[in-house]
């Protein structure tokens, strides 16, 4: 389909599918929030760094390993960690072998709170992201996000 017209654009077939991915993405992203401060008493982006450093294990991560991880500056990141270590979610420690340097990691709460937060967030998942599919389509949907995610990442410029 040519565009020509305003009305073209947002009658456009692709358009329209890229902004229904775009705001059930903002939707789900906003009820599944919710959910998880309401019922857990931490915000998302608390929830996802969590997340991170439940991944990482062992010693914790660099401020900047968070930062690249999460798309934000090392100052945005800076006072996330302030807030989550006055909660006591997470601390900061020593690097092995840098007396300068720093890492985060997992506190008990800091674990408790997570595996707690992600219970409820995969009951709200499957309650509110799949059951809404045909049972048949969802593994085939699950496949194609990550397909579309690694592509897109695939085409950012590396973050140094």
């Amino acid at each position: 389909m040519e565009i020509s017209t305003a009305k073209d654009a947002g009658e456009h077939e692709l358009i329209l599918a890229f902004g229904r991915l775009q705001g059930a993405a903002n939707r789900l992203e906003y009820i599944l929030g919710r959910a998880i401060e309401q019922e857990c008493g931490i915000s998302h982006l608390m929830y996802e760094v969590l997340l991170i450093l439940g991944r990482a294990g062992g010693p914790g991560l660099s401020m900047r390993a968070i930062s690249q991880e999460q798309v934000l500056t090392t100052g945005g990141v800076t006072r996330l960690i302030d807030r989550m270590e006055a909660a006591g979610l997470v601390e900061r420690t020593e690097a092995p072998g840098d007396r300068r340097g720093r890492l985060v990691r997992l506190t008990a709460l800091g674990e408790q709170t997570v595996v707690h937060a992600s219970r409820v967030h995969l009951e709200n998942i499957e309650r509110y992201f799949l059951e809404p599919l045909p049972a048949g389509d969802r593994k085939r949907f699950m496949e194609n996000l990550r397909i579309l995610s690694h592509a897109a990442r695939d085409m950012l410029p590396r973050l140094r």
